[in-house]
């Protein structure tokens, strides 16, 4: 078979260290009645795709499967009866896993219009981080002069989501390694180091009547503290389960503890509010009103990052061929962004 007619996709055998990474050719599969073929221009690597490495990621597939959880691409082809005009259009879609591909068959309602003067890579890393980082900011329903905490500010999300609560007129502080802290404070934010022993108390210090809102990706023992930093009537978000990948118990029973807590904590006569994001809440209910609210705010966020409110944080873009030396680097966390592969 010729080039054009085979599709490249990486597969993800088992549990294996990066380098067990493996690239399969097969033919290039047809989209059916409304679905659409995408050549992928752009996809990244994001802490899901390091949790299914480990077989910790909540309702991951069987091994082996194709990771890849977001997409930007151009639309080859569409099945029978399907729009046609969207041939060559630019779009983004989120997949949850099969996109660290060449190309994807992807539903045509799960496609989003993306602005053809966007560099794909820069688009690509405000698609499930954008959406994440808006939605969470929309439900903490936060006021300009307010002040936030962002644990992992120097992430995928956590880059989106301290310029957006800048946009909106918040004060952000934002806990990272040391080596990020330079980059934060371009970004407006005042940076602490996660892992020095004092910093709640700086966080006091800055905000002494606490804070409004702590968004936080890790989960674990850690959102104690988070907690007992919120000012009267603040909000925990807890979005990721990232303690999970250093516990030597299942991720269900860390998962479990944590909503547990965070809940139990909703009982408490003190104002504060606590839950969990999650970001396919409802799709399986009311998966028309989950699609239709997924490519609203992805369209909001990908024109604040073409009005240049959001600049694109990109760690480092590396061909698809590459994949596990990109995951290497991605899971070093040495470069704050997102790391974009380039199919």
């Amino acid at each position: 078979m010729t080039t054009d007619t085979m599709i490249t996709e990486v597969v993800l055998p088992g549990v294996v260290e990066p380098d067990g990474l493996r690239l399969h050719r097969r033919p290039m599969p047809a989209p059916r009645r409304g679905q659409a073929l995408v050549q992928i221009d752009a996809t990244g690597i994001s802490f899901a795709e390091q949790q299914m490495r480990h077989d910790l990621y909540p309702g991951q597939p069987r091994f082996p499967f194709v990771p890849g959880y977001d997409l930007v691409g151009t639309v080859r082809s569409v099945g029978p009866d399907t729009d046609d005009s969207l041939i060559g259009t630019r779009v983004a879609a989120v997949t949850k896993t099969g996109a660290w591909a060449s190309h994807a068959v992807v539903d045509v309602d799960d496609l989003t219009p993306v602005p053809p003067d966007l560099d794909p890579a820069a688009a690509e890393t405000v698609v499930v981080n954008g959406v994440t980082a808006w939605q969470m900011l929309s439900a903490a329903d936060l006021r300009a002069g307010q002040t936030i905490l962002v644990h992992g500010a120097n992430g995928g999300v956590g880059t989106v989501l301290v310029q957006l609560g800048r946009h909106l007129g918040l004060r952000v502080i934002g806990t990272a390694a040391a080596r990020h802290h330079a980059a934060l404070r371009d970004l407006g934010v005042e940076p602490l180091d996660y892992r020095d022993p004092a910093t709640p108390a700086r966080i006091r210090e800055l905000s002494p009547d606490g804070v409004d809102a702590v968004f936080d990706p890790v989960g674990g023992p850690g959102v104690r503290t988070s907690y007992g930093l919120l000012a009267p009537g603040g909000r925990l978000v807890v979005y990721g389960n990232a303690a999970a990948l250093g516990s030597a118990r299942s991720v269900v029973w860390v998962f479990a503890k944590l909503l547990t807590r965070l809940y139990a904590w909703n009982a408490l006569p003190n104002g504060h509010r606590a839950g969990f994001y999650n970001f396919w809440a409802g799709r399986l209910i009311r998966p028309a009103a989950f699609r239709r609210r997924l490519r609203t705010d992805l369209g909001i966020v990908l024109d604040l990052l073409r009005q240049g409110v959001i600049v694109p944080q990109i760690a480092a873009r590396y061909p698809l061929t590459e994949v596990s030396a990109a995951l290497v680097f991605a899971e070093a966390r040495s470069r704050a962004g997102k790391v974009v592969l380039e199919p």
